[in-house]
């Protein structure tokens, strides 16, 4: 299967470029990251807390079938403008994993679908591709992949 999300890390930096283009409304796009149903939808984990604003704070958790806390993550937004962007630190707890800062820049391509382009900050181009190692690629592509499907229907 093709994976729609471009995932592009230039080695030497600390960053990753991930693209994706969406048969969506770019109104429709941004509220899936903003609502705290839609989010926890399409990334299959539970929002504890979505303050989706200027300084606002998140925490997600992932669980096992059997209710095992599988992973926590929380963040800050430092910034938020409504269907255009969204700027946030990212960490998972109890992980070797120092926070990263994301840049969300949403576009509106036409009536009927979008475009996200994020880019992702690490502490160190070490940590960026350690992070690379895990299924990060296919793990963000199949959630993208849910998000577009979810939204479409």
């Amino acid at each position: 299967m093709e994976q729609k999300t471009k995932v592009n890390a230039e080695v030497g930096k600390q960053e990753i470029l991930i693209t994706r283009k969406f048969d969506l409304p770019l109104e429709l796009l941004f509220k899936a990251y903003v609502e705290a149903e839609l989010l926890q939808e399409w990334m299959g984990t539970k929002v504890i807390k979505l303050e989706a604003k200027k300084h606002g704070a998140y925490q997600f958790e992932t669980t096992d079938k059997d209710g095992n806390v599988m992973l926590r993550s929380t963040g800050v937004i430092h910034d938020l403008i409504p269907n255009k962007s969204i700027i946030r630190t990212f960490e998972m707890e109890n992980t070797p994993f120092p926070a990263q800062l994301e840049y969300l820049d949403f576009e509106k391509i036409d009536q009927d679908k979008s475009c996200l382009k994020m880019k992702v900050v690490y502490k160190s181009t070490a940590i960026r591709d350690e992070i690379l190692k895990l299924p990060f690629t296919f793990g963000i592509n199949m959630a993208h992949n849910k998000l577009e499907s979810l939204l479409k229907n």
